[in-house]
């Protein structure tokens, strides 16, 4: 019975924790992550397309990322596309591939990102929280127009409260391994 009103406030935490997963490809550790061009979109034949779709992205060694497009003619949209996006690293290109080589990070550069890891990570936990409240406020709702007991609010109560507490120890640990990834030299 409860399980079908909590399942849905449950589907919107996992939403949450799958958007901090994806904040955190994005940020970059040092080493060559393919993942922080996902949402670069380069103009092709006038239509932006992402870059996965118009050429190769390969990792040659641990601090470089290669781009070999399909099409040599999009190498300077492609180095476009990177420079007025967020990566900050500047592109070279040699005619057939363009190299990102990603520069070591200092440690005050890792401590910056670890307080940005940190802070995405409490903005989820924040997430997590409203979800739990709209779903205690939509009990509270159903308790008055007496849809439900007294013993089924607790029940509702107390299982949206377990899925909290999952879901904030499952961010803490994407936290704690994002970080550790950063501060890894």
């Amino acid at each position: 019975m409860s399980n079908e009103k909590v399942q849905p406030y449950e589907v919107k935490m996992q939403k949450t924790l799958d958007a901090l997963g994806r904040e955190y490809q994005s940020i970059r550790a040092g080493r060559a992550n393919p993942h922080i061009l996902d949402r670069l979109k380069v103009d092709y034949y006038g239509s932006p397309t992402p870059l996965q779709q118009v050429g190769n992205i390969s990792v040659p060694e641990p601090r470089v990322l290669m781009i070999q497009p399909w099409e040599p003619s999009l190498i300077k949209a492609i180095e476009k596309a990177i420079l007025a996006s967020d990566v900050g690293i500047t592109p070279s290109n040699d005619g057939k591939a363009i190299r990102l080589v990603f520069p070591e990070l200092t440690e005050e550069r890792r401590k910056e990102l670890a307080r940005e890891v940190k802070k995405k990570g409490d903005e989820a936990k924040v997430a997590v929280r409203n979800i739990r409240r709209d779903a205690n406020d939509a009990y509270k709702k159903s308790l008055k127009a007496k849809e439900i007991s007294e013993d089924e609010h607790e029940e509702l109560n107390e299982a949206i409260q377990k899925s909290t507490d999952t879901f904030i120890k499952k961010i803490d640990k994407a936290v704690e391994e994002k970080t550790k990834e950063i501060m890894t030299v």
